[in-house]
């Protein structure tokens, strides 16, 4: 497991390397200093020399806190924290293509998906596109199969005028979870009858349709209505506020009196046909998510149980669970995914109130995928409790992303997968007992984890799923 201060002294070491000239100048200027005291050329060397010189440890310093995506005390919210709710995630998505006036808003289900191309050539580097935020290089061409429901009735449940397309886009990594839940919104353009009608995809708003990002609605006598997975009133809703030229959300909400009264009346008007008829609310993915698990095809960090740094259990480091609120696109970048702005809640292990931590991280492109079922993360805790990582390799586990499994003695395979509380609860069994697991499964077989068989028995008893009992 890397230690911070082992990433820092790598990054001093390669500084020192690449500013050598530093130090060199500044012991030329101090030696020629005393031979020849005054604001002369040695000055000017030894000047130089220093300052080049105190670029190293910073330097150091910045390398280090971007590629340790650790979390301090530097790092929490001021003010009481985000003003959301521990259910609410906020996605600040790149904008789309708007099309012509004349282009429609319309509900489309992803029969299928597939990578077609993406291969940056950063490496693992950070690599910043000054005012662009999605870049080819580092935004993924998907194939798609949709079909669009050309019908008022936004539910998807299918009309006369639907039609199915198929293409190729580019998606940005923030918005890949909308082609996993399987639902879109489309900017369909008019055409002439038997003609092709053009079809580009609106991410940020297929990201609020597909649950991705929360939302709710406060109407105008200030009462507040959920409207997560509520495909039907969202897509008349995003009509109106095209139509509006544009609804600002603060947050998760629409506060119909901050509107204009004409756009405010028609916002209440919908309202009131849903509150008559109420919306069931959307599965978090539709059938036939298989067909459109990209998750196998693009970059991130392969899930396991976890590495259990033997310093680091024996001092009494822990595993907490921390969730994204929000999350805002940047112009930098890594081949394994991009680099954003967050904010995450974190719940201390020894059950103090959860804080609030504002981080600029790389977020896995696989993990992005599944961002419409689960916003948690796993964080590693060190021993005096100071800092938190982020622990990728635990949290794709954890978020399903890869397959969890767990083998018992005989051979039989117990039922872990799509269970994330009984794979925390393993995770922590594990690190307590200072065993490391760097696959996704967990052979009870071996030898070495004869110690834990019983435990880990009992914890599966403690989580059985209800619906298997008898």
């Amino acid at each position: 497991m890397r230690s911070r201060a082992g990433v820092f002294i790598g990054n001093l070491l390669f500084a020192a390397l690449c500013c050598c000239t530093g130090p060199i100048f500044l012991a030329i200027g101090y030696s020629a200093w005393d031979e020849d005291p005054g604001w002369g050329w040695p000055a000017a060397v030894a000047a130089a020399g220093a300052a080049i010189t105190l670029t190293i440890p910073v330097s150091a310093i910045s390398s280090t806190r971007k590629e340790f995506p650790g979390i301090t005390r530097r790092d929490r919210m001021k003010a009481g924290g985000f003003p959301y709710r521990d259910d609410t995630f906020v996605l600040f998505a790149p904008r789309s293509q708007q099309g012509s006036p004349q282009a429609r808003l319309m509900r489309a289900d992803v029969l299928g998906a597939s990578l077609d191309r993406y291969n940056p050539d950063g490496e693992s580097t950070f690599t910043t596109h000054v005012g662009n935020y999605t870049p080819d290089e580092f935004t993924p061409l998907i194939g798609l199969r949709l079909r669009v429901y050309d019908t008022e009735d936004t539910g998807g449940t299918g009309g006369t005028g639907d039609f199915e397309v198929t293409g190729e886009w580019r998606v940005p990594s923030m918005c890949l979870s909308a082609i996993t839940a399987g639902r879109l919104v489309v900017l369909v353009e008019p055409a002439a009858p038997g003609a092709r009608r053009a079809v580009t995809p609106d991410w940020p708003r297929s990201a609020l349709l597909s649950g991705t990002r929360t939302a709710r609605l406060i109407d105008l006598e200030g009462r507040a209505t959920e409207l997560t997975r509520r495909p039907g009133r969202q897509l008349q809703q995003m009509r109106i506020s095209r139509e509006a030229g544009g609804v600002v959300m603060t947050g998760d909400t629409i506060d119909l009196r901050t509107l204009d009264p004409y756009t405010a009346a028609r916002y209440a008007a919908l309202a009131d046909r849903y509150r008559d008829r109420p919306e069931d609310q959307a599965p978090v993915s539709e059938p036939g998510e298989e067909a459109r698990w990209l998750a196998d095809q693009l970059p991130g960090e392969k899930g396991e149980f976890g590495t259990v740094g033997r310093r680091w259990s024996r001092r009494g480091g822990v595993l907490v669970r921390a969730r994204f609120l929000e999350m805002r696109g940047t112009t930098t970048f890594q081949d394994h995914g991009p680099v954003l702005d967050t904010v995450l809640r974190i719940q201390p292990a020894d059950g103090t109130a959860p804080f609030d931590a504002a981080r600029r991280l790389t977020v896995p492109m696989d993990y992005l995928t599944v961002l419409h079922r689960t916003k948690e993360v796993v964080l590693l805790v060190s021993p005096n409790g100071r800092s938190y990582v982020v622990d990728w390799a635990r949290t794709s586990l954890l978020a399903g992303v890869t397959t969890a499994r767990v083998i018992a003695p005989d051979g039989r395979e117990l039922p872990v997968a799509g269970r994330p509380e009984l794979i925390w609860a393993l995770m922590n069994l594990l690190a307590s007992q200072g065993l490391s697991v760097t696959k996704p499964v967990l052979d009870l077989r071996k030898s070495r984890f004869r110690t834990v068989e019983g435990m880990v028995r009992r914890v599966v008893q403690e989580h059985a799923d209800p619906r298997t009992c008898a």
